[in-house]
């Protein structure tokens, strides 16, 4: 059983790897033996990670700097990982914006009647277009391998669901005031899920798997009050731990699911079930 979720070797892009997930993401594989090498646009991020994973796991770890809604940027990266490793095995679509909910006396951005269309681009430019470029490139390369490989792409709870936003209201504020997910959210995370569908048959030949997870919330520092709102919507009765996450990582990117390809795994809690 140990061979079937080994990584051992494999060189796993992981893009948005700074953040609270991505981080989780590399930790994952590199428990399993796997390269990460992590994307973030913040340079410093991904560096003292990356040497935090290899101090810990024993592991080779890179980290770069790359702006995947900048083709020449992920285009450049890919082929400098190709050089460095001669190989690319995996792929984790992670980066994404996350906007905020915003709370305002005046004028609530966040509310779609106000919702700025530069913001939709660049959250757009983000979670989708850098899903499409990082698949492009980083995807063909896996699609070189003789025995091809794994593309993961976290979608969302939100990607299958409407966000209830009855979770973010706020006593005494007048409806058009009111805090809400803003809209790109769902667009972006839906969309990951198209995505999938389409890689998942076009590189099948060439063995490349292509599969998303649907995570829901996870515990962050949030307000109480919220979190108590929010477990009486989820089965389980709470969010998700940061690290709950990483043994479905590791199987999606294992050789354990070789013969899963096209699937969305909610892993919500059971959120989406009711």
């Amino acid at each position: 059983m140990d061979s079937l979720f080994s990584l051992k070797d494999k060189v796993v892009v992981i893009t948005g790897a700074g953040g609270l997930l991505g981080r989780k993401h590399a930790e994952a594989v590199a428990s399993r033996g796997g390269i990460p090498v992590l994307l973030d646009v913040n340079l410093s991020s991904v560096t003292s990670l990356s040497k935090d994973i290899s101090e810990r796991f024993g592991i080779e770890s890179n980290g770069f700097q790359v702006d995947i809604t900048k083709e020449n940027e992920v285009e450049k990266n890919c082929s400098e990982v190709l050089k460095i490793y001669g190989k690319i095995d995996a792929l984790v679509n992670n980066a994404a914006n996350n906007p905020k909910i915003e709370e305002s006396s005046t004028k609530n951005f966040s509310r779609l009647e106000n919702f700025s269309t530069e913001v939709w681009m660049s959250d757009l430019a983000v979670g989708l277009t850098g899903a499409y470029l990082c698949s492009k490139y980083y995807g063909f390369a896996i699609s070189k391998n003789q025995n091809g490989g794994s593309i993961l792409n976290i979608s969302s709870d939100l990607g299958l669901i409407a966000p209830d936003q009855r979770l973010y209201r706020k006593k005494g504020v007048p409806d058009d005031l009111q805090p809400v997910k803003p809209v790109t959210y769902s667009v972006v995370k839906a969309g990951i899920i198209g995505l999938t569908r389409y890689l998942a048959t076009y590189w099948a030949d060439k063995n490349v798997r292509c599969n998303a997870i649907c995570p829901g919330g996870v515990e962050n520092q949030q307000n109480p009050e919220f979190l108590k709102e929010i477990a009486t919507r989820i089965p389980l009765g709470r969010m998700a731990q940061a690290d709950e996450y990483q043994g479905l990582v590791i199987f999606l990117l294992s050789d354990s699911s070789s013969y899963i390809n096209g699937s969305i795994i909610a892993a919500d809690g059971g959120r989406t079930v009711w």
